[in-house]
């Protein structure tokens, strides 16, 4: 299955999963001020969002690029924040090192 979509980077991932991961990290208020469609300003819910987005491409496609952007913006903070990490031990064990000569 992985071979008919290799550079789909939302393979595998489903609507649901895409909506209440940016509901949970953003929340309703903010992801209707950047998607400003109804169903995610007037009582707001999963069901009726999924209900909307599944019958209105130009609203899903907007939703899963703002999910891409996020994903992007983690993942480089996380490897900046692995490459932060990995100098503070490296000058950690340099100035222990210098502190003992």
């Amino acid at each position: 299955m992985s071979q008919e979509q290799p550079k789909n980077p939302l393979h595998g991932i489903t609507l649901k999963a895409i909506v209440e991961d940016l509901v949970a990290r953003r929340g309703w208020p903010d992801l209707g001020a950047i998607i400003n469609i109804r169903c995610f300003t007037h009582d707001p819910t999963v069901k009726s969002s999924l209900k909307f987005l599944r019958k209105t491409p130009w609203a899903r496609e907007k939703v899963e690029r703002l999910y891409l952007s996020d994903h992007q913006k983690i993942q480089k903070n996380a490897k900046r924040n692995r490459r932060r990490a990995a100098m503070r031990a490296k000058r950690a064990t340099t100035e222990a090192t210098s502190d003992e000569a």
